[in-house]
């Protein structure tokens, strides 16, 4: 859609409520000073009035906020049924490859489903089921399955097909992922991992009143809990694979259920205290930071002094 942000082309798609640009498309209203996402559920405002962008941190940097009715700085796909329902079709059949006939014969619009899916994981929904595939195919080989079997539960019929798609997303070979903890590459080094084969950190999406978030795990931590528009947070998980030496791919594991469940309790003021593990990156003095900021009671507060006296730094802040 090289002409969406057309005034009138973008002007046209607010005003036939077309969801299907949602995550691409924002309008700013002047005389109010909210934005909103396609679909908006508000009066349409006069022509005059709206001025359009390709993104909500766009429409943020003009002086725009957002409108509480529709939420247009929330992730798009948060309340898509369609990515749910995407979702739910791969983790029926996760050794399926998915063609544009199989989503055509369930009634979806392959366009619309790699938009929307592009929005929610910057992957297109063939790469979301192909990245799947294959960290279930990590995870048989490092509990000792032989690898021709994970390659054809990942669904290839090549074997070289599949060690160049395992290489690509991985970084190593199927052999060389066999046997190594899910833990290895761990540590504060920035060169922690490096050259190890080790098993991949999975990626879910979890929803919160607060807006959508990512969770970083693997089956004994949690390496990243981060909200989904933060602008850095790209680069973020670009330097923790870089840290930790391995491949970030979708799926969840037992500590993303933890997370999520205690995630929902907080949220409902319920839970004061979280006991998912986490693993710590960072220098010796960033850790003891963080592992102090832990350490403060739910619902009281610690200047930066105190915190400096408490990791033994009183000059360090």
């Amino acid at each position: 859609m090289s002409n969406i942000l057309n005034p009138k082309t973008s002007y046209a798609v607010f005003a036939s409520k077309d969801v299907s640009h949602d995550g691409e498309l924002f309008m700013g209203v002047t005389s109010t000073g909210i934005f909103c996402r396609p679909g908006c559920p508000a009066r349409l405002p006069k022509f005059e009035n709206c001025r359009f962008y390709s993104s909500a941190s766009a429409a943020l940097s003009e002086g725009f906020r957002a409108c509480k009715r529709c939420h247009p700085a929330s992730h798009p796909a948060q309340q898509s049924p369609l990515v749910r329902r995407l979702i739910a079709m791969v983790e029926a059949q996760p050794d399926r490859r998915w063609s544009e006939r199989d989503l055509k014969n369930a009634g979806i619009d392959p366009t619309t489903a790699r938009r929307q899916f592009k929005a929610r994981f910057n992957l297109t929904f063939s790469g979301y089921a192909r990245a799947r595939r294959l960290a279930i195919a990590a995870q048989q080989i490092r509990k000792g399955d032989h690898v021709i079997k994970a390659q054809l539960n990942a669904g290839y019929e090549s074997a070289s097909g599949f060690r160049a798609a395992f290489g690509h997303a991985l970084g190593l070979s199927p052999n060389a992922g066999k046997g190594h903890s899910p833990n290895a590459g761990k540590g504060h080094s920035p060169n922690a991992g490096k050259g190890q084969a080790t098993f991949p950190l999975l990626i879910d999406w979890i929803d919160s009143p607060q807006g959508p978030m990512i969770a970083i795990c693997d089956e004994t931590s949690l390496y990243m809990l981060e909200f989904t528009v933060r602008k850095n947070l790209g680069p973020q998980m670009e330097k923790l694979r870089i840290k930790t030496g391995r491949a970030i791919l979708p799926g969840r594991t037992a500590i993303t259920d933890q997370i999520t469940h205690e995630l929902t309790a907080y949220f409902a003021g319920t839970l004061m205290g979280f006991e998912t593990p986490i693993t710590l990156i960072g220098t010796p003095f960033q850790t003891r930071t963080w592992e102090a900021l832990c350490r403060i009671p739910y619902g009281q507060t610690c200047s930066y002094l105190e915190l400096a006296h408490a990791v033994g730094s009183p000059k360090g802040f």
